[in-house]
């Protein structure tokens, strides 16, 4: 278990990164252009614990051959992810407010091309989840020490390529490979159950081979880094369900299916900042 301080230190970077999420999409939808608000936001403490308590990397050398990777298979929650980045010390945080404008180095969708610290160029979702198998397959072939991660939507995983992907680092036994299911409930028309009421993830990831750490508190910094300790100590590849909220700490739609994509404006996001230092 975390101690106090590192604890309030990890919970404090969240909030941080939830603000700075937050910050970048209202300066970007000035009231008028939507934004990927809920699942940026739900994934945020997942990010927090990655980057600055268990993912192995170097902000003065992104490329480092050795580090950990991330790739962010549901590609529209990149925000979220620039946000953390920006907050680890990548880029300056000025950078986020250069969002998907003209000639950015922050497109909507994740680009390793034009980010310092992405991993994977992530559009079309169910890709990313083969990236990162790849690259975990590619660092056992070539005896590095990495770990791969992976983060998939609950919705996301109706494509058929992510349980392509599943069955190839399950036959493979890629103990070095560790993805988490963000499982907030809702897709971009609806509840995941109203959608494609596929069951239960983490029956199928093990029917594909992986051992599964369930039902995960999604925004408790503590249950996510005891989750991970577990997977890391696991011989075969582990998926993470992570339960957690769409849009957590968006005052206006926090867990509401039109919280995937809308605008924000300023007051919203000023509302949105005393929400999350009361309840997050």
């Amino acid at each position: 278990m975390l101690d106090e301080k590192k604890r309030s230190e990890l919970k404090a970077t969240a909030n941080e990164i939830r603000k700075w999420t937050l910050e970048m999409l209202a300066n970007l939808s000035e009231g008028k252009f939507g934004t990927h608000i809920g699942g940026s936001m739900s994934i945020i403490d997942i990010l927090t614990v990655l980057y600055f308590d268990q993912m192995n990397v170097r902000v003065e050398d992104p490329h480092w051959p050795d580090r950990d990777r991330l790739i962010l298979s549901k590609g529209h929650a990149g925000p979220g992810l620039y946000a953390a980045l920006a907050r680890k010390g990548f880029f300056p945080k000025e950078m986020l407010f250069t969002l998907n404008r003209p000639k950015t180095n922050l497109p909507s969708h994740c680009d390793r091309i034009r980010t310092p610290g992405i991993d994977m160029t992530c559009g079309s979702l169910g890709q990313g989840i083969s990236a990162a198998v790849g690259q975990a397959m590619a660092a056992k072939i070539q005896g590095r020490p990495s770990t791969v991660y992976a983060i998939v939507g609950d919705g996301e995983i109706e494509e058929g390529q992510v349980w392509e992907a599943a069955m190839f680092a399950g036959a493979k036994q890629l103990d070095n490979f560790i993805c988490f299911v963000d499982k907030n409930h809702y897709q971009i028309g609806g509840t995941v159950q109203q959608t494609l009421n596929y069951g239960n993830p983490a029956e199928i990831f093990k029917a594909f081979g992986f051992e599964v750490i369930d039902n995960v508190a999604g925004h408790d910094v503590d249950a996510i880094r005891e989750a991970i300790i577990q997977a890391k100590a696991i011989r075969k590849p582990v998926c993470i369900v992570c339960n957690t909220i769409k849009g957590k700490g968006f005052v206006t739609a926090e867990n509401e299916r039109r919280v995937h994509s809308m605008t924000i404006t300023h007051e919203e996001y000023l509302a949105s900042c005393e929400h999350i230092d009361k309840t997050c």
